[in-house]
């Protein structure tokens, strides 16, 4: 497996709109299980395959604590949502910064799996918040978009500094998951 670099705001190529996968194959396993391997070792909880300028549709997620369960999403959609839910969010693509973000709290939704088999399930929670996290990022969408437009700035502006600076001390560094701010 290889780990794959990943892409950082305010890098345009975050903003692509991924495109469907036509079929799944061995070289789509592959991405899959790299971009697995790039999630845990960032350390996060969710991969977009454009985080990693792949313009596919593919997404990686494992919530559990002993990251042992990932999720294997191929041309992932919400079908339908319901309620509210305030989740603090980060993202592996902004480094270093964690704001509260609005989502539907349950969501029905349908993918494909790495076998090629179509998947339908309901969750709710941090899943919830993943799967359409990870979905915003296939569709050119980041979590600073729900953020107001100055706040979005300042996060811009630090990272921006960060990438010309990158042995500054007062740089944002990534910083890994736990219970209360997951990377995804």
């Amino acid at each position: 497996m290889a780990r794959l670099n990943i892409l950082t705001f305010p890098d345009p190529r975050l903003r692509n709109h991924a495109k469907p996968v036509d079929g799944v194959d061995d070289a789509t396993r592959t991405q899959l299980d790299d971009m697995l391997e790039t999630m845990y070792e960032a350390p996060g909880i969710g991969l977009a395959a454009t985080q990693v300028n792949i313009d596919k549709r593919l997404v990686v997620i494992d919530v559990s604590d002993e990251r042992n369960q990932p999720l294997f999403l191929i041309n992932p959609e919400v079908l339908e949502s319901r309620g509210e839910e305030s989740m603090e969010e980060g993202c592996l693509s902004v480094p270093g910064f964690y704001e509260t973000v609005k989502r539907p709290e349950w969501i029905r939704y349908r993918a494909i799996d790495r076998d090629g088999n179509t998947i339908e399930a309901e969750t709710e929670g941090l899943l919830a918040v993943c799967i359409q996290h990870e979905i915003d990022h296939l569709d050119g969408k980041l979590f600073v978009d729900y953020l107001s437009s100055l706040k979005r700035q300042r996060i811009r502006k630090k990272l921006e500094k960060a990438q010309r600076q990158p042995d500054d001390p007062d740089s944002p560094a990534p910083q890994g998951p736990d219970s209360s701010h997951p990377s995804l």
